[in-house]
């Protein structure tokens, strides 16, 4: 969506981290000239009135931040976003699996396999305060085609190329 200049972004306001994430989303849409617009829903009740404020608002596009939360109601957001035409982008593969449009995130098996690592170096005496924090080195893009289509979008075809996973 390289000409919308209203996102919205769905936060959880009942998760914490989520602070973090709007600013650095919000920082970031300072700088390319866009406005975001954070709406938060903390219960299933609230996201039919989180989409119509995002069609209210002429929202262009949709950020939907990392929580746990979410990702237990991936399939009903990826649906939400589909009937609303509402191009919706996700930190993990498994919603766009649900009928999302486009993930982007961590890698979660190199996660795993780094909690792993970590975990075996306490077991043999390591202290945790001693071991470096990590942060991901792998990150992996899914796009789901079919959802593109229904959206009337066209992927660009470097995006693709660029994709891990593209679902037909």
């Amino acid at each position: 969506m390289p000409n919308a200049t209203v996102i919205g972004m769905l936060v959880n306001s009942n998760n914490p981290d989520s602070t973090s994430e709007t600013r650095d989303v919000q920082e970031a849409a300072r700088i390319l000239g866009q406005q975001i617009h954070v709406l938060s829903a903390s219960n299933e009740s609230d996201f039919e009135k989180v989409f119509t404020t995002l069609v209210q608002q002429r929202a262009s596009a949709l950020i939907v931040a990392t929580d746990p939360f979410f990702s237990n109601q991936r399939a009903r957001l990826a649906a939400l976003a589909r009937r609303h035409s509402m191009p919706a982008i996700y930190e993990r593969r498994e919603f766009v699996e649900a009928g999302g449009l486009i993930s982007y995130g961590h890698h979660r098996a190199d996660a795993y396999h780094q909690l792993g690592v970590y975990t075996g170096r306490i077991l043999k005496g390591a202290k945790p305060a001693d071991l470096p924090v990590l942060q991901p080195t792998k990150f992996e893009l899914t796009v789901n085609l079919k959802t593109a289509k229904a959206l009337g979008l066209t992927v660009p075809p470097s995006l693709l190329a660029t994709a891990d996973e593209v679902i037909e």
